[in-house]
């Protein structure tokens, strides 16, 4: 039997990958890196976001209101920084990172509205989804409490009173947003907490409401006794 004949020479219609593969590759790894620098821009973002908006409500509890609106004015800025970054690229606007910062940014705008008396910001005016305002509302309840309790501490005990109601009114409504998690991105298990944390404070208050009432009533009695005792006659001199 003859030998088989020798493999033919490899000619350029050969069967192979080729450069159209290249070239679909290389469309692919542009996207790919087009995503992963906007990712990156937007986290940048979001880490700034996170800073100014937890500044902005120190400062708020130390009462300095105008250096909360600075930072708070820093925060809305990274915000658009990533929401600009992020336009395109829905995958990752949506992945969560970005939800997470601008609920602290809506938290710290509504601590600040409510306890400096400020008209409450929409969530159009603070350039938030719905479930990044609607969470970011349910976290500045546990602020309210922390600035009520600072401020009895202060002797305000009308003010501690007006936040309660205003923690009472902000359950009152997310209590009704009842919708799958999925659509509000967890408020339920926040709203929970919510109510917790707004019926831990009327205890704190009723609590103190009875010192005062009872302080009140012992320094009355203690008045009207005073004013009861017969004056002391002077001792007869020794005989």
């Amino acid at each position: 039997m003859p030998p088989p004949p020798p493999d033919p020479p490899p000619t350029d219609d050969a069967p192979g990958v080729g450069p159209p593969l290249e070239d679909i590759l290389a469309t692919i790894r542009a996207s790919f890196d087009a995503r992963h620098a906007a990712r990156e821009e937007a986290l940048a973002a979001t880490r700034r976001i996170i800073q100014h908006s937890a500044g902005c409500i120190r400062a708020v509890h130390r009462r300095q209101f105008d250096e909360a609106d600075r930072l708070l004015a820093q925060a809305q800025a990274g915000a658009r920084r990533a929401q600009s970054a992020l336009a395109g690229h829905g995958e990752i606007y949506h992945a969560g990172f970005l939800h997470d910062a601008l609920k602290e940014l809506a938290e710290a705008s509504l601590t600040l509205a409510v306890i400096a008396g400020r008209p409450l910001p929409t969530p159009e005016d603070l350039g938030v989804e719905y479930p990044a305002y609607l969470n970011g509302l349910a976290e500045t309840v546990g602020e309210l409490r922390r600035f009520a309790l600072d401020s009895l501490r202060h002797g305000e005990r009308e003010r501690a009173e007006s936040l309660l109601r205003a923690m009472d009114d902000i359950y009152g409504l997310l209590v009704t947003f009842d919708y799958p998690d999925a659509i509000t991105r967890g408020l339920r298990r926040h709203t929970d907490m919510v109510r917790g944390v707004t019926e831990r404070t009327r205890g704190d208050l009723t609590l103190v409401a009875v010192q005062q009432e009872l302080e009140t009533r012992i320094q009355a009695l203690q008045e009207r006794l005073a004013a009861a005792e017969p004056p002391h006659s002077p001792a007869p001199p020794p005989g």
